[in-house]
């Protein structure tokens, strides 16, 4: 797993952090600008637009351009107990999501492919309130998400979801294909856009005769580790 140090970080950068933690938890959906800037004392949103790109350069959070609400927490901080990080839960490893061009078809209509004892340790300091029977992990199939530095062999974390709101990363059931993609969720009149974090794949739109089921929102990224070269 990839923990970034929080070396570095002002004052500021953590209230920013744990005021966008503690927001994302009451409400389901990121803060505004203003909302982050009034909570750190700051008029100036521009101010907030610096403070945000730089807690993203450092990996703590996702954010899309010229998005409203498109904050995503992807590396939370460390918490200051220690003794919490010796504290695990143990996330049952539901099964593979399609993180493709297209969905992935799965022989069956639930996320029960791999065996009941496939389980992955993440210290409860990581997952902040995070309940922890709320929670499911999914093994990534493809390369759709790499943008959203979700790669191939990647485990998400997500939360057990059935609605999601503009800019969320969602893992959704489609019906009518039997198939399984995680995408950005996007609502556009009466259809749906599941987008891709990847500039050479294109969006899949759901029409209202289409039925899409939200199963999970993500949480938290566990990376596969790599083979050091040579």
């Amino acid at each position: 797993m990839m923990v970034r140090k929080s070396a570095g970080m002002s004052d500021r950068h953590r209230k920013i952090m744990e005021f966008l933690t503690e927001f994302q938890d009451e409400h389901g959906y990121p803060p505004s600008i203003r909302q982050i800037g009034e909570s750190i004392d700051v008029d100036s949103t521009s101010l907030v637009d610096y403070y945000l790109n730089q807690l993203q350069e450092m990996g703590y959070i996702l954010r899309e351009k010229h998005v409203s609400r498109s904050i995503r927490i992807v590396q939370p901080m460390r918490q200051k107990p220690v003794r919490a990080m010796t504290q695990l839960f143990n996330i049952p490893i539901l099964g593979p999501i399609g993180a493709s061009a297209a969905p992935i078809p799965m022989p069956q209509s639930d996320f029960s492919l791999y065996d009941s004892a496939t389980k992955v340790e993440i210290p409860v300091s990581l997952l902040g309130r995070e309940r922890q029977e709320q929670l499911f992990a999914l093994e990534v199939d493809g390369d759709s998400m790499i943008d959203a530095m979700v790669n191939d062999g990647d485990i998400v974390i997500l939360r057990q979801a059935q609605d999601a709101v503009n800019g969320e990363m969602v893992a959704v059931w489609l019906d009518s294909l039997n198939a399984t993609t995680l995408k950005y969720f996007y609502r556009e009149g009466k259809r749906i856009r599941l987008q891709p974090a990847n500039p050479t794949l294109k969006p899949i739109y759901i029409g209202p005769e289409d039925e899409l089921r939200i199963i999970g929102k993500v949480v938290m990224v566990i990376r596969k580790v790599q083979p050091l070269a040579g």
